[in-house]
């Protein structure tokens, strides 16, 4: 762990990551690369490292992905979460459409992003 890159809160998420991985069965080396490559991304999404990767300064947060897709359950978001996330990526005719139309037109967009 580069200590002296990190600031405190990283250093604690990135315990608190590598703990959770090994918790949940992964090896220690693996948990230390995947924590990591977590916390850098992190950092690079605002604006604390030198260089980010384009993709990880596009890419929404570990925190927010996570949120998304849990508990999903047998239907899903709900009409509210894909609503709101038609706004944020300006899906065009959002007030319009039902849940199952916001689904596709979420999907397709991913798919071609």
């Amino acid at each position: 762990m580069p200590a002296n890159a990190w600031s405190k809160k990283r250093e604690r998420q990135y315990a608190h990551i590598k703990e959770s991985l090994v918790k949940h069965g992964k090896r220690e080396q693996l948990a230390e690369e995947i924590a990591a490559r977590t916390v850098n991304k992190e950092r690079g999404q605002h604006g604390e490292a030198e260089q980010a990767s384009s993709s990880s300064v596009k890419d929404i947060s570990a925190g927010r992905r996570g949120g998304l897709r849990s508990h999903r359950g047998a239907g899903g978001r709900t009409f509210a979460q894909l609503y709101n996330e038609a706004r944020q990526r300006g899906v065009k005719g959002r007030s319009k459409m039902n849940k199952t139309q916001l689904e596709h037109a979420l999907g397709s967009r991913r798919a071609g992003t």
